[in-house]
């Protein structure tokens, strides 16, 4: 009786489907589960991992198939987070992760919190005249991937959408920058390169285009992605700066696709996840959970000539061999 459902409170199915994925992620319940409890019920109402922990808890006792996450979409609404609005999952989701991060307030569950989900990468320019380089490290909760190249031909798979982001672009022509060493404007080349994976590792697929600012578009077009991923073997030996030990825990397994269907205006979204006791698929569509095959999650691939189409939009993979 481990699946249970959440009620939608009036289109809080984006909210569902990411609380789902958080709390169905054994790795992130034990650290919610060793959280300080606030001393004060105000303090209690307002804290988001201590309300994630108490709806935890009612999912947890087992009495019904379903549960309503109000006192936690109160606790959200109290930080800026709009009730009955639609939500584009990747904002929320790292909305969400910035309030329990900002919340927690032990430093070594902070430092948890982060290892088990940012991602590390090297940005990097080079001169193309003089070849002086510029490095710079940051942190990423989600890896955005483009679903599109630069002539806007469709990528057919998810290991292309990671080597295309991986891939260096030249800064020409609008985009050059400053060189300090030519004391110029040069032609430079920008290339990200992955630095550290983490346990649970999240990617964006960037299914929404933005033609105007009032036109958003979704790119329905099929996607396949593996069960299994090994970065170490879909990108090069340049768009890596790591070493042998860290590629070798660079292995993983699909957890949990969070699915968007409809349009951009008027969407609905549900999780697909696999239970890490059960290794079985759910489907977890707000209230209602039911148990599906890997032939199921792969209708999220998308399918370009049904616009309606489910489609999957975040993959959450997880780490085989953790150190």
């Amino acid at each position: 009786a481990e699946a249970v459902g959440l009620y939608n409170l009036g289109q809080t199915c984006c909210l569902n489907s990411l609380l789902q994925v958080f709390l169905m992620n054994i790795r992130f319940t034990r650290i919610l589960r060793r959280i300080t409890v606030p001393s004060s019920p105000a303090q209690r109402r307002s804290s988001v991992p201590y309300q994630m922990l108490l709806l935890l808890e009612k999912m947890q006792c087992g009495k019904c198939k379903a549960v309503g996450p109000r006192d936690l979409a109160y606790c959200l609404s109290e930080h800026k987070v709009k009730l009955f609005v639609q939500y584009d999952a990747a904002q929320l989701f790292l909305t969400l992760w910035n309030l329990l991060k900002k919340q927690m307030k032990k430093p070594e569950l902070v430092k948890e919190l982060t290892d088990l989900y940012m991602i590390c990468v090297q940005e990097h320019l080079t001169c193309q005249k003089c070849s002086f380089e510029m490095k710079n490290n940051s942190t990423m909760l989600t890896l955005p991937l483009p679903m599109l190249d630069a002539n806007s031909h469709k990528l057919k798979t998810l290991e292309d959408c990671l080597q295309y982001f991986f891939h260096p672009e030249e800064l020409t022509g609008q985009n050059v920058c400053f060189c300090q060493q030519c004391g110029k404007k040069t032609n430079f080349l920008q290339s990200v390169k992955l630095v550290h994976l983490p346990q649970t590792l999240t990617l964006h697929l960037k299914r929404f285009c933005f033609e105007s600012s009032f036109y958003t578009y979704k790119l329905s077009h099929s996607l396949p992605f593996p069960q299994e991923l090994d970065f170490s073997e879909v990108l090069t030996e340049d768009q890596c700066q790591a070493d042998d030990s860290e590629k070798a825990t660079w292995q993983y397994e699909l957890f949990a696709v969070v699915a968007h269907s409809g349009s951009t205006s008027c969407g609905h979204y549900c999780a697909y996840i696999r239970s890490l006791t059960e290794c079985k698929w759910y489907c977890f569509n707000d209230s209602q959970v039911c148990q599906v095959s890997w032939d199921d999650v792969k209708c999220t691939y998308g399918h370009s000539s049904l616009y309606w189409t489910e489609t999957a939009y975040l993959l959450i993979y997880m780490k085989k061999h953790p150190q």
